[in-house]
């Protein structure tokens, strides 16, 4: 029987995960290199000279040339929390490692927290991930499509012009051996040229091959130098033709993981959040550890986000 070599992989345990970040000062450790890789600098004037006050595992950091005091924590989504380190780093952990995703009540149960702030939690960290999604673009061969969240309301308007659906982008890029490298999943406004145009301005390199099907607004890609193949379905289903096959097959895989851990979700505030949590783990599947690695120091280097700003949820970029 032959395995699937990233389905397979070993990944961190959690006894393991315990060993390495079961105590609050080695989490706060882990969150002092990700911040300061290349040792300590003053917030305020750069300088690396400091003295250490207090004790514990939060301590505060006095810059010696201008005498700001800092901690661990300021100017990061751990600013002004009330929870240990370790209970964040448990969170970071069975988000990282969720494959098929796990809602905020799972997540309370797991961690012996309130609703309210695993919530909290599961947002604060789907920030970061979604703030280190923005940073790179897709290149080479890139297959698009559209999709939405969301179902149709009883009596209302059917199919793309449902008030209960949200429009997102879904874009995949190919490596020359026709296997799927990295993914993009954003909302949009609508399937319009315009938000094409600067949804592709964001997220795909000049140059990209871009393949979609006939809708017209996709043709927008070629506003930024990438170059457009459509293909015309023709009443045939996406799924059935190969110049679709990954973003469909990983557009199958999201819808059954969002509809199996998140059973009521406002997708018009909190698309982007879900959807970048998603791409973030598919874009690292392919080394487990090192997705955990790299979760906490974009969690630590993220900055801070106040919680009545991801209440009000986010509005379409494009």
């Amino acid at each position: 029987m032959t395995f699937n070599t990233i389905q397979f992989q070993r990944g961190m345990s959690l006894p393991e995960f315990i060993e390495r970040f079961g105590a609050e000062e080695q989490c706060a450790q882990a969150v002092k290199a990700a911040r300061w890789p290349d040792g300590f600098r003053c917030l305020r004037c750069n300088a690396a000279e400091h003295w250490v006050v207090g004790h514990g595992a939060r301590k505060l950091f006095e810059c010696r040339a201008c005498r700001y005091q800092t901690s661990l924590t300021v100017g990061s989504l751990f600013e002004h929390t009330k929870l240990p380190l370790r209970t964040w780093f448990l969170a970071i952990y069975l988000l990282s490692q969720a494959k098929t995703g796990l809602s905020s009540l799972a997540l309370k149960r797991q961690l012996g927290v309130s609703y309210p702030t695993a919530w909290a939690l599961q947002h604060k960290i789907n920030h970061a991930m979604a703030l280190r999604e923005g940073q790179h673009q897709l290149a080479g061969t890139v297959q698009l499509d559209d999709a939405y969240l969301g179902g149709e309301h009883p009596g209302g308007k059917p199919g793309r012009g449902s008030d209960n659906k949200t429009p997102f982008v879904a874009a995949v890029s190919i490596n020359d051996k026709g296997r799927p490298q990295f993914l993009k999943l954003n909302r949009v406004s609508g399937f319009t040229a315009e938000a094409i145009k600067g949804w592709a301005k964001a997220n795909l390199a000049p140059g990209a091959l871009v393949i979609s099907d006939g809708l017209g607004c996709f043709a927008a890609v070629t506003a930024v130098g990438c170059t457009h193949t459509p293909v015309v379905v023709g009443g045939r289903k996406p799924r059935d033709l190969p110049q679709f096959q990954w973003v469909n097959t990983i557009l199958g895989n999201l819808k059954t993981t969002l509809h199996g851990a998140f059973h009521s979700l406002g997708w018009a505030k909190h698309a982007d959040s879900h959807l970048a949590a998603f791409a973030y783990r598919f874009n690292r599947r392919f080394d487990l550890r090192d997705l955990l690695a790299r979760l906490i120091v974009d969690v630590a280097r993220c900055p801070a986000r106040q919680i009545q700003t991801i209440r009000g949820g986010s509005e379409a970029h494009y």
